[in-house]
């Protein structure tokens, strides 16, 4: 853990966390002292309903996150320059629904998205074994409420009122399997709890982890089309993993404090079609070719590690679960109003002649406010180069996607 950082904040008794995010939303009105020369330089996500005490810096949200709440603090300590105190009201108002929360990447995303302050309902489905994770999550004395749902019938009361859904559902990846190996099984998954969606929450950001990413984001594209209710703006495929690991293995390979790291990978979310821009990094840092090459094979085949270190026992659930709930918990952010949530995500985009791409986009109350072009710019001979190759295998896995929901509709 980082050394203390040198504000204080108490309410009641101490719990302490290392991680920051958005406002601190409770039920009631509740008063916080903070005492600082400087600025209020760390922000707990991950915490307890009534008391936090922050100390560390590091971050269950990345540095962006880190900079949006340290500003409005450190103004307000820099003006002052003395120990001051606020009264809060925040409130914890946003109903998330995990489809798909019995399994592995399910149970420890449910457990990270229950301890977020902003989250009022957690809805959990499955075809089986939700009751006991539901009831065990319901223990946890944050603010949510937790509810559980099994089987098909069950599955619209899931979803009535969700704000953000998140879609872990479908089976693991195994030794041997590639994500397209996943998609038969897979893609009806998606597909039927895409319908669903539609048909219950059709507002709702709407989350897809389930693999193969690159196809299955555009699966619930054409399921929303067929049903008069798609908004490519609240449609994301879920990468931040990709990114996690990169600012991870970056962070390792030079040294650097992690918090500080921040490297965006764009493409898809498979193999080759995962291209980490390690020109961009932040901060500036300088890569040998060598370097450049075995730290690109490392983050795109990170979940084939994963895979074959538990020897046929599962694949990447607790990574996946984390980078999951840092993503949702940004999406809360924006939806309460986060005027500056950055995340890379698979999203309809028009940076590139194809369809679907994986970019930093700009969060907002409605869903993707911008894409971020920056990124694509000013590229380095080999970055470019993988940009055009990571091109033809994308495009096909977004073509087979798409041609899935077109087959399935003809045979309907």
């Amino acid at each position: 853990m980082a050394a203390p950082a040198a504000a204080s904040m108490s309410i009641g008794s101490t719990i302490s966390f290392g991680s920051k995010t958005g406002p601190f939303p409770h039920s009631k009105p509740f008063g916080v002292k903070i005492s600082s020369q400087n600025s209020f330089a760390s922000f707990s996500g991950l915490k307890a309903a009534k008391s936090v005490s922050c100390e560390a810096d590091s971050s269950f949200l990345g540095k962006e996150t880190t900079s949006a709440l340290r500003q409005p603090f450190a103004l307000k300590a820099q003006k002052q320059n003395q120990n001051f105190q606020y009264q809060l009201q925040p409130q914890a108002s946003y109903k998330v629904t995990v489809l798909g929360a019995a399994g592995g990447i399910g149970q420890p995303l449910a457990l990270l998205v229950k301890m977020s302050p902003l989250v009022s309902a957690l809805h959990l489905y499955d075809i089986a074994n939700v009751k006991g994770v539901a009831a065990d999550l319901s223990h946890c004395n944050t603010p949510s409420q937790v509810l559980d749902f099994t089987g098909a019938s069950e599955l619209a009361n899931s979803l009535k009122g969700a704000n953000v859904v998140v879609i872990p559902a479908g089976v693991p990846r195994k030794p041997g399997m590639t994500r397209d190996d996943l998609f038969n099984i897979n893609a009806n998954i998606v597909k039927t709890l895409v319908e669903a969606v539609a048909d219950n929450c059709a507002d709702a950001f709407i989350h897809i982890i389930s693999n193969p990413v690159n196809s299955t984001v555009p699966i619930a594209a054409e399921v929303l089309k067929q049903k008069g209710v798609y908004d490519p703006k609240k449609l994301f495929g879920v990468t931040t993993l990709d990114v996690v690991r990169a600012n991870t293995f970056v962070a390792q390979k030079k040294n650097l404090k992690l918090i500080d790291v921040d490297v965006p990978v764009v493409g898809g979310h498979a193999g080759i079609t995962i291209l980490p821009l390690l020109s961009k990094t932040k901060p500036s840092v300088s890569f040998t070719d060598e370097e450049v090459e075995q730290l690109t094979v490392r983050i795109q085949n990170a979940g084939t590690e994963v895979v074959e270190a538990k020897a046929g026992a599962g694949s990447a659930t607790l990574s996946m679960a984390y980078a999951a709930a840092r993503f949702v918990e940004s999406s809360l952010r924006a939806l309460d109003g986060d005027g500056d949530v950055y995340e890379c995500a698979f999203v309809q985009s028009d940076l590139t002649d194809l369809p679907f791409f994986a970019s930093r986009v700009k969060l907002g109350k409605k869903g993707v406010e911008a894409l971020i072009p920056s990124d694509l710019q000013g590229l380095t001979e080999y970055e470019q180069k993988a940009l055009e190759a990571l091109k033809p295998e994308l495009k096909a896995s977004i073509e087979k996607g798409i041609a899935f929901v077109h087959k399935q509709a003809v045979a309907a």
